[in-house]
């Protein structure tokens, strides 16, 4: 089954429309119809909101079952929020620490300055 029809599946039997999960999930009510007809695969993070939004596991957007699957492949163990995190240990640690130090050092306006070209640039 391709995931797109597993997810109207899903949506049609929990009585939601798109625009109940476009509430739920932020994502736009278009978008879960490109998914729902398979023009867009979706990112694992969206399938978490998506499960979330019809309140099932995350498994049943891919099994048919009740219950999880007995024999579950051996997939290495996902990282955790700490372990993901920039500048949590090392060198980027090192790094943030100095900007942390500068930053501090410096004017409010020069620093509200610093922020704003930040934010401009990273918005392209």
């Amino acid at each position: 089954m391709i995931i797109g029809d597993r997810i109207r599946l899903l949506r049609e039997s929990k009585e939601l429309s798109q625009g109940d999960i476009e509430k739920r999930t932020g994502l736009l009510r278009c978008y879960i119809s490109r998914v729902e007809n398979g023009h867009t695969v979706p990112a694992i993070e969206t399938l978490e909101k998506l499960a979330r939004a019809m309140e099932v596991p995350l498994y049943q957007l891919f099994y048919d079952g009740e219950e999880p699957p007995a024999a579950l492949p051996n997939l290495p163990k996902r990282k955790s929020a700490d372990d993901i995190v920039w500048g949590s240990r090392g060198k980027e640690a090192r790094v943030l620490g100095r900007f942390r130090r500068l930053l501090g050092r410096i004017d409010e306006g020069d620093r509200r300055l610093l922020l704003f070209m930040a934010q401009k640039m990273s918005s392209r």
